[in-house]
């Protein structure tokens, strides 16, 4: 299971669910012109009941199972996703993190106005912008954030110079 990391399959995934997220972390990054590479999709999630519901229903398709648990594999239930904890799963196509919120408490509704509208192949995504990227990683301090915020800066330095 998840041999290969398929991104963009995984967010066809969401979106054909009709779920609710915004794209956080290495590939927010990414679409937003940083040059970093990227192993997951990070995504915060609408925990509102009916987005979780939809939610729920798009991590079956994905075969969805909780990373690095031994023994019985466990599937994510719609009562865990409706606080603002991390799940960390591995799919059929790969890594997702599945999260109620990141940095200091910023859940969807907190991220949403600082994300924007990106079509990506065919379908419509929210990304979060770089600045709150930025933001982010300055709060939680870890040190693999502290090793890319240069380049998230780098980047949002030159798109402003453009």
């Amino acid at each position: 299971m998840g041999a290969r990391s398929n991104p963009a399959r995984l967010l066809e995934t969401l979106n054909r669910h009709r779920v609710r997220y915004i794209v956080v972390g290495g590939v927010a990054a990414v679409i937003e012109g940083v040059p970093v590479s990227t192993f997951d999709l990070d995504i915060v999630y609408d925990r509102k009941p009916d987005n979780v519901i939809r939610l729920i229903a798009a991590l079956a398709a994905l075969e969805a199972i909780y990373r690095g648990r031994r023994g019985t594999p466990l599937t994510p239930a719609a009562d865990a996703l409706g606080g603002t904890g991390h799940h960390l799963l591995m799919t059929r196509l790969g890594p997702l993190d599945v999260l109620g919120a990141i940095g200091k408490g910023r859940d969807y509704s907190a991220l949403l106005p600082h994300s924007k509208r990106r079509k990506l192949g065919t379908m419509f995504i929210r990304v979060l912008n770089l600045e709150t990227q930025i933001a982010v990683k300055e709060e939680l301090a870890y040190e693999k954030d502290q090793l890319v915020l240069p380049l998230l800066r780098e980047t949002l330095r030159m798109r402003k110079r453009l």
